[in-house]
């Protein structure tokens, strides 16, 4: 007897239709075709258990099963529900009238409970767009797939529980989440606020600023200054994920298997912070089956990379053409995927290997050529694309005591939010252009031109700090963010000044002080 089901296979944020066909006739045999690799063909002897373990009698005959397309590579557990209910049904023990109405994905516990699986959210919109009466899903799952609408969404805990829905023994509901008021409800709580910080007052700025345009930014300050405490809080001012990219950000994160248990929708913007020991693929992405790296699980939030002299150079240049691109290919020899990265780059440095190359507190031990090899570990055209650089310093405690609380992150988010939505309107006709980090070269001079006095003042930055064109266009995006903060409508020459004011680290001028 021939029976069908279907479900889905991952690659990228992009889910393809799967049909498992089962045929069973008298003999003794097991043939797998469609490209199944072992995780899918070792689900015969997890099904072989389940149904042991839950009284029914695994066919002894000979059993074909074909996955379609069969040009495209099947892996991972997730096909163990709709294999063993195919089965099950080729065998009449499952109605069969119901199956090509519902997909389903799982995979089996030898005492047949439904396991959670990676990438049910990117399932559910191919469900709903094959036009599918409902989806079935492990319960730890159901949120994540529930998010999607105008489809049913079936959480269930056992293969037991499947054959009764589709047997009509037993009824279920589907599951229904007011995901949008949850998600609105969950925006604005923050563990961390800028009102913890005291003090660093020029650096909040910038990072304001940074927050304002989506532009990247480095901090170079002694250990205990602030600078991961400053760049923890940075989420707390940004404005609040929009609906779509919620629903994006929790794709990448369903995919990666990273979205916590129990969870629909993110809802707020991610914070990603990859130790120094981090590999290129864990960075960037890939594997033997591709899952998203660190830059694409902070797509829509911030990648906080703290010490960054300390990860090895050649991690740190990949994230060149992210930081251009905001999107990652991943080729290989048998697939290639892309997926999303907008995220704003923060970074931290000491400024020398021992930590206090020019703290009045303390006394540097390293010599000149120890600084230099150690600042030459960024490259210029990896520092060309941090739009904003700022030293911090620590606060001494005797005035650290004194200080009174600082500004509260939503005082600063109001500022940073009103400045956003004046980049909105500015860019509504341009796709894919959403803050002024993003601006191409012709939309900069057709909004960030500079006038006669501000060029002056750029020309004469320029050839004092030899900064290269790129370093010339981030300067005019960070001026375009200021005067938007000050809700001007053209660039001034005060706000080309500050934009000025944040290229004090670049190339020339570390090389000079570290001689």
């Amino acid at each position: 007897m021939l029976v069908k089901t279907c479900c889905a296979a991952v690659m990228g944020l992009e889910a393809t239709t799967v049909t498992i066909e089962v045929n069973i006739i008298r003999g003794n045999n097991l043939r797998f075709s469609g490209l199944a690799d072992m995780s899918v063909r070792e689900s015969i002897d997890r099904i072989r258990a389940a149904f042991s373990n839950l009284g029914f009698r695994y066919p002894m005959a000979d059993i074909t099963i074909n996955m379609a397309p069969a040009d495209i590579r099947k892996e991972g557990s997730g096909y163990d529900l709709p294999l063993a209910v195919a089965i099950l049904a080729a065998d009449n023990k499952v109605d069969y009238g119901r199956l090509g109405d519902y997909m389903m994905v799982g995979e089996l516990g030898l005492d047949g409970h439904i396991l959670p699986i990676r990438g049910a959210l990117p399932i559910a919109i191919k469900a709903r767009a094959e036009k599918f009466k409902g989806l079935i899903v492990p319960r730890q799952n159901v949120r994540e797939a529930a998010v999607v609408n105008n489809i049913e969404i079936y959480g269930m805990e056992s293969l037991l529980d499947v054959i009764h829905f589709f047997n009509g023994s037993q009824s279920f509901d589907p599951v229904a989440i007011d995901t949008r008021q949850l998600f609105y409800d969950q925006q604005s709580q923050f563990e961390s606020d800028f009102s913890d910080v005291r003090g660093q007052e020029s650096v909040k700025r910038a990072l304001e600023v940074a927050a304002a345009g989506g532009h990247n930014l480095i901090m170079i300050g002694p250990p205990g200054s602030g600078k991961s405490m400053l760049a923890k809080r940075l989420p707390s001012i940004l404005p609040p994920l929009s609906l779509h990219e919620s629903l994006e950000t929790t794709q990448i994160h369903s995919v990666a298997g990273k979205l916590p248990r129990d969870t629909s929708l993110i809802s707020q913007r991610p914070f990603r912070s990859p130790h120094h020991t981090i590999s290129q693929v864990a960075l960037v992405g890939g594997g033997q089956n591709p899952q998203p790296g660190e830059i694409s699980l902070a797509h829509n939030g911030v990648l906080f990379i703290d010490e960054m002299p300390e990860l090895s150079r050649s991690v740190l240049e990949v994230l060149r053409q992210p930081l251009e691109d905001r999107a990652i290919s991943i080729s290989r020899a048998k697939y290639n995927v892309q997926y999303p990265c907008s995220f704003m780059l923060i970074a931290s440095m000491n400024p020398c290997p021992c930590g206090y190359y020019g703290d009045p507190l303390h006394h540097c031990v390293c010599t000149p050529g120890q600084i230099l090899r150690y600042m030459n570990k960024i490259s210029g055209p990896l520092l060309d694309r941090i739009d904003i650089h700022c030293e911090i310093q620590a606060v001494p405690f005797a005035e650290l005591s004194k200080m009174q609380p600082g500004e509260p992150s939503a005082t600063i988010r109001e500022r940073v939010i009103k400045a956003r939505k004046i980049q909105e309107e500015r860019f509504k006709d341009y796709k894919g252009i959403h803050c002024n980090a993003m601006m191409t070269e012709k939309i900069l001079h057709e909004f960030a031109n500079p006038d006669e006095a501000s060029l002056d003042m750029l020309r004469m930055a320029m050839e004092r700090l030899k900064l290269s064109a790129r370093a010339y266009s981030r300067i005019l995006k960070v001026a375009r963010t200021i005067a938007d903060l000050a809700d001007s409508e053209k660039v001034e020459s005060m706000h080309i000044a500050e934009a000025i004011g944040y290229r004090n680290l670049d190339r020339s001028d570390w090389a000079e002080r570290g001689i």
